[in-house]
C-alpha cells in the first residue's frame, strides 16, 4: 500500500529458458487481485521455451533473446539488460534460467534480482543436485529462493523448502516433490518483496526490519 492508501503493484519482469512452471506458479499468483506486483513481461533466451506460450496464454508480453546469436556472454548480457531496462522493472525473477550472469549484470540488479535453485544451499550449487543429494545418503533435500550476487548460486538464502527423501526416490521422483514445493514458495518470496517486507541489506537479507541469519524455513505441506 503505498502512502494516501493507493495501492501500486509493483513490476515484476520474469526470465525463462524452459517449460516454465514456475513461471506459471507467479501467474497464477498475480492473478489475484490482492497480489502486490504484476508481471510486465517474460523474456527467454530460448524461442522454444514452452513458458513462452504460457505467457501468451496468461495475456503477458514476451520477448526473445537468442544467446546464440551473440559472439560472447558480455554482449550478450549487455543486450538483455538493454531489454529489461525498457519495462522498468521493480524485480527481475530468474525462473529456470539457464544462463550464468555476467557480475556487470548482476551488479546492475543488485538487491532486485532473485533466484529459486534445487538444493538446500549452500549444498550442491550448479547442476544435477537431485543426484547428488541422493548420492550423499541425504535424509532430506529442498529448493532455497535467493538474492542473485556475483557467486554461482551463492547469494543470500531468503526462503527454503525441505523435502524428505524417501527410501525409493529416484533423481525423477525427488525432483517432481521438489518442483511442486518450488511453486509454493517462490510466488510467496515475490509476494514478499513486491510489499516492501524483503529487502537485501549490506550483509544479510532483511525481512520485516530483522536480518535474516539464515533462510527462513518452511516444511513439506506448512504455509
Amino acid at each position: 500500500m503505498r502512502p494516501g492508501g493507493h495501492s501500486e503493484k509493483r513490476r515484476i519482469l520474469v526470465l525463462i529458458s524452459g517449460g516454465g512452471t514456475n513461471l506459471q506458479a507467479l501467474i497464477d499468483a498475480t492473478r489475484d487481485d490482492e497480489f502486490p506486483g504484476s508481471i510486465v513481461a517474460v523474456i527467454s533466451n530460448k524461442p522454444e521455451a514452452g513458458g513462452l506460450a504460457r505467457a501468451r496464454h496468461a495475456g503477458i508480453p514476451t520477448e526473445t533473446l537468442d544467446h546464440r546469436q551473440y559472439p560472447d556472454r558480455t554482449s550478450f548480457d549487455q543486450a538483455l539488460k538493454a531489454r529489461i531496462d525498457a519495462h522498468q522493472p521493480d524485480l527481475v525473477v530468474l525462473a529456470g534460467f539457464m544462463r550464468i550472469l555476467t557480475s556487470d549484470f548482476v551488479r546492475h540488479y543488485h538487491g532486485r534480482l532473485v533466484n529459486i535453485h534445487p538444493s538446500l544451499l549452500p549444498h550442491y550449487p550448479g547442476l544435477h543436485t537431485h543426484r547428488q543429494a541422493l548420492a550423499a545418503g541425504d535424509a532430506e533435500h529442498g529448493a532455497t529462493v535467493h538474492f542473485v550476487t556475483e557467486e554461482l548460486d551463492g547469494g543470500p538464502g531468503i526462503l527454503q523448502t525441505r523435502v524428505p527423501i524417501l527410501p525409493n526416490d529416484t533423481e525423477t521422483s525427488l525432483a517432481a516433490r521438489v518442483l511442486a514445493e518450488e511453486h509454493r514458495i517462490y510466488p510467496d518470496v515475490v509476494r514478499w518483496f513486491c510489499e516492501g517486507r524483503l529487502v537485501l541489506g549490506e550483509n544479510a537479507v532483511v525481512f520485516d526490519g530483522q536480518p535474516l541469519a539464515q533462510p527462513l524455513q518452511r516444511a513439506v505441506g506448512e504455509h
